[in-house]
Formats: C-alpha cells, sequence, structure tokens
C-alpha cells in the first residue's frame, strides 16, 4: 500500500475517528528539578490520573518508616544509560538522595510521587 492509496490511486478513507482512550498523550518524562511540577488526565471510566513532570522530593522507606529526602542526582537507570544522564526518575533507577543511594521502586510516570528504598 503506497501511503494510504489503493492501486488504482483512489484514497483509503477511515470508517471512524479515533475515540479520545485511542489518542497519543503527551509523553511523560520526569526530571529532577527545583521545583514539583504535576499533571492530570482523564482516564477510562471517568477517573483522574496524576503524575508528576518535574520533582526533586522522595518518600524513602527506612526499616519500614517513610521519610521525606531531597533527590541531588540520577546514578544508574538500568533501562538506559542514556537516561541517566538526563535525570530521568523511573523504576529501578538509583538516585542519589541526601539521606543515601535509593532505588525507585513505583513508576513515577503513572503516579503522582517518587517512592524509594536504600540501598545498604
Amino acid at each position: 500500500m503506497n501511503h494510504g492509496r489503493k492501486i488504482t490511486g483512489g484514497k483509503y478513507h477511515a470508517n471512524r475517528k479515533k475515540k479520545s482512550y485511542e489518542r497519543k498523550n503527551q509523553d511523560r518524562h520526569v526530571i529532577v528539578d527545583r521545583e514539583t511540577r504535576k499533571k492530570t488526565i482523564r482516564v477510562m471510566g471517568g477517573n483522574n490520573k496524576t503524575f508528576i513532570l518535574k520533582t526533586n522530593l522522595v518518600n524513602i522507606v527506612i526499616s519500614g518508616k517513610a521519610k521525606k529526602a531531597e533527590i541531588t542526582n540520577v546514578e544508574a537507570t538500568p533501562q538506559n544509560t542514556f537516561l541517566a544522564r538526563q535525570n530521568r526518575l523511573m523504576r529501578g533507577s538509583i538516585i542519589d538522595t541526601s539521606l543515601g543511594k535509593a532505588r525507585i521502586t513505583n513508576r513515577p510516570s503513572q503516579e503522582g510521587m517518587v517512592n524509594a528504598v536504600l540501598i545498604k
């Protein structure tokens, strides 16, 4: 098929538009920044999903208790080494915080916070 054309040269026409849940959303790249920036979108069933775009705060679990700490840098990202250079926060990333090194345990691009566990 040549760019949506029939063999005779006529066009293929879509039988319907895309539904709102089929449309592409904004890319959710969570990065380290001084200010916290969140965004809320409507999802299936009329529910709302809040996700973070920028933050420098993390909830760290230390022996069963949660403490807030400040993120200083992203040390490593197992999925892609180049993402650590861009200070991207994602699940499994090793971050440097005010309490020490920690590993992110949740998905900040789908939730409105960053949770982590200290690495010993």
